[in-house]
């Protein structure tokens, strides 16, 4: 079978593509490979047409809902999506066909859309981006909700003791829930990709995978696209010293630590300037938390940037910093803002996170987790010393060109899917 035979569908929920970097390294590879490609994805970030084709990817674009908020909310999201991927992927099979859907989570429900094409003959394969019941716990780690409110109810019952029973009693239901779907996923595909090794000891000991059915594959960066730039200096607003910070503004990526550590060094030398790229739910939030900190002179939001405006302000950066808190969501997973610092050879900060060091090893400083003033005293000692940045940097961008670029990385994709295609896999 030549690779002109081997006709993948891509289903990605959580970002539209070609604005999920790993999607849509993943479609073109495959595409560049000889392989038929298509994806199934949401509209929005500036891609909103219902199909297009790129790059030798065929694209399919679904509305979604608003991001889910509460039970309620994300019932309706998800529940929204599969029905649009259900019928994306009919509307794929009879115009280009396909012998494989490639899921990319989250959610962990993407399965049932292949079970619809079993009779077919289609197999699925499982691209674990996140592990949803440590994301779920990340996202809902209060389960206890506010203790405000009355006392006690019309019968003496405590409303607040009502209240933590209940909240509990949701939060059990759709923790359990996270790890069903895990289950049925991991239950129904011919084999898994996976971002690191922690992940594939959850596929092995949580999913009942086969070993040599779990493939390591991490999210390189493209050097091409993470490139080396002269400083803007404009950027800096007139101080010595800029950090800088890239990814999603969420509630579980800890920018509440960077407000805080730049407080902490204001407060004491105010010469840093913190330019934080991206977009989220959490920015408006954050925004309000900075200018109540008295730090809108120092920080600044960008929100989400075109490429070239984002490296500018990272090639401008002295210190990049990674704010991921520690939890069991965090502590598992690759963060790509970790390897696109390293890739343009900036020394960084982050807490002490088991995958965060596996990738960045020497290229970083590790602050005590969760501890926003150890954050700050690691930033210090770097932009203090030259010439540990500078030895730092080097690294970095060394160990990306040597083993983690996506040019490395992106091997594991087509040996996947060659001996999926080849029947190793039967």
């Amino acid at each position: 079978m030549s690779n002109f035979d081997r006709r993948i569908l891509i289903i990605v929920e959580n970002l539209p593509v070609p604005f999920d970097t790993r999607v849509w390294q993943e479609a073109t590879t495959l595409a560049a490979a000889g392989y038929t490609v298509s994806v199934i994805s949401p509209k929005g970030k500036g891609y909103t047409r219902d199909e297009e084709f790129l790059d030798g990817v065929h694209i399919f674009r679904h509305e979604l809902p608003p991001e889910g908020n509460g039970p309620v909310g994300y019932l309706r999201e998800y529940s929204s999506a599969l029905c649009e991927e259900i019928r994306l992927a009919k509307k794929v099979y009879e115009q280009i066909g396909f012998d494989v859907i490639h899921g990319c989570n989250p959610p962990d429900d993407i399965y049932l859309v292949a079970r619809q094409f079993k009779k077919h003959g289609v197999k699925y394969v499982f691209d674990h981006h996140d592990i949803c019941p440590e994301l779920f716990e990340a996202k809902f780690d209060n389960a206890d909700g506010p203790s405000d409110g009355p006392e006690r109810g019309k019968h003496g019952l405590p409303h607040k003791k009502l209240r933590k029973t209940l909240r509990r009693a949701v939060y059990g239901t759709l923790y359990g829930s996270q790890l069903f779907f895990e289950k049925q996923t991991y239950r129904h595909c011919s084999f898994a990709f996976v971002t690191n090794e922690s992940y594939k000891k959850i596929a092995i000991e949580r999913g009942g995978m086969d070993p040599e059915r779990v493939i390591v594959l991490r999210s390189g960066p493209k050097l091409e696209r993470m490139r080396i730039m002269e400083p803007v200096e404009s950027i800096r607003r007139g101080y010595k010293y800029m950090v800088g910070y890239l990814g999603v503004i969420g509630q579980q990526e800890g920018v509440e630590y960077i407000l805080e550590a730049a407080k902490y060094i204001k407060e004491r030398d105010n010469n840093v300037f913190w330019g934080i790229v991206g977009g989220g739910p959490h920015l408006e939030a954050l925004r309000k938390q900075a200018h109540d900190m008295g730090l809108d002179d120092c920080v600044e939001f960008t929100g989400r940037v075109p490429d070239q405006q984002m490296l500018e302000y990272l090639n401008t950066a002295d210190v990049c910093v990674n704010s991921d808190k520690y939890n069991s969501m965090n502590d598992k997973s690759t963060m790509n803002k970790i390897l696109e610092y390293m890739a343009l050879a900036k020394p960084i900060v982050q807490f002490d996170l088991t995958e965060g060091r596996y990738s960045a090893r020497d290229a970083s400083l590790y602050a005590r987790n969760n501890d926003a003033a150890d954050m700050a005293e690691k930033v210090i000692e770097l932009l203090n010393d030259p010439e540990k940045r500078r030895r730092m940097g080097e690294y970095g961008r060394r160990r990306v060109i040597e083993e983690l670029s996506w040019e490395h990385t992106s091997k594991a994709l087509l040996e996947g899917y060659d001996k999926f295609f080849t029947g190793q896999f039967e």
